[in-house]
């Protein structure tokens, strides 16, 4: 067991920075989406990621019983394989921003698998919190318009920022249950590479892909924009919030939590993405909410 301490001014200052790398992930998805499909977003990250991870793979895998392959599968496709795919294709509806702010319901449906899945006690005040995060989720669909301004589609693909969520709820529920001992980076470079490597091949042998690097004005910028959510926005923040933790705690380094979205705002507005007062409503009462959800 690491021995967690006071944040210090360093500790801060990784964290602003890991909130600034995480939160530029939905502006990049965004940018790659004017150059790949979703699908071929998420099979270019995960494929980069997964050549990033090679250095480290042979060492980790030795500190992994076989036994556990099929359980880092597991984490590997819903912390990293399936939000992937589900990001890109929500956002090709959904503003980054939008994306940002929902994203922020990862704390809660952790919280609520946690207690259905695996006996964790709720306190009042902690369902309060899930009620008044989930109230702020409703609210942001039915206030935004994502890129087409249609409703209906809007909602169907929010959703699927809500699926991805779940997803990332489902691999911290498995990770705490079934890899309490593993080293975190041990988890982060087997699950990655597990589940990259076979995106690694997809991406290699679509030619669409080749030819439109090749090929399509700024093409390289397309890669490049992957390029840099893949290295910067999943290896290197994978890695430091893992230093975090150990330097801190995971409850100092979930305050990421609170600082993501913010990032996500910012870039969207840059990108001149309209918020609405009701966007700002919504997204006060989902982080109120994953801070009550938090209360002891």
């Amino acid at each position: 067991m690491l021995n967690s301490t006071a944040p210090d001014g360093k500790a801060y200052l990784t964290l602003i920075v890991l909130s600034i790398i995480w939160g530029t992930s939905y502006i990049l998805i965004k940018k790659s989406l004017l150059f790949f499909t979703p699908y071929q977003v998420a099979a270019l990250r995960l494929g980069i990621s997964a050549l990033a991870f090679v250095p480290l793979i042979v060492h980790h895998l030795r500190k992994v019983r076989r036994k556990d392959i099929p359980l880092l599968i597991l984490v590997g496709l819903t912390g990293t394989g399936l939000p992937s795919f589900l990001y890109p294709a929500a956002q090709t509806h959904v503003s980054s921003s939008v994306a940002g702010i929902l994203s922020s319901l990862t704390p809660l449906f952790t919280f609520i698998l946690a207690w259905l899945a695996f006996g964790l006690k709720v306190r009042a005040l902690q369902a309060v919190g899930i009620a008044v995060g989930l109230g702020g989720a409703i609210l942001l669909v039915l206030t935004s318009g994502g890129l087409d301004g249609g409703e209906g589609s809007n909602m169907w693909y929010a959703g699927l920022i809500a699926l991805a969520t779940m997803c990332y709820a489902v691999s911290s529920n498995v990770v705490k249950a079934h890899f309490q001992d593993t080293p975190a980076l041990t988890i982060t470079v087997v699950s990655f590479f597990l589940v990259g490597l076979p995106a690694l091949i997809w991406s290699l042998a679509d030619g669409q892909i080749i030819d439109t690097i090749i090929n399509q004005p700024d093409g390289w910028w397309g890669l490049g924009y992957v390029t840099f959510l893949a290295l910067f926005s999943t290896v290197l923040a994978s890695i430091v919030f893992f230093k975090l933790v150990q330097r801190t705690s995971a409850v100092f380094s979930s305050t990421v939590s609170y600082l993501v979205p913010v990032v996500a705002l910012l870039w969207g507005l840059a990108d001149q993405e309209t918020i609405g007062v009701g966007q700002i409503l919504a997204f006060v009462l989902i982080l109120s909410g994953v801070y009550l959800s938090k209360g002891k």
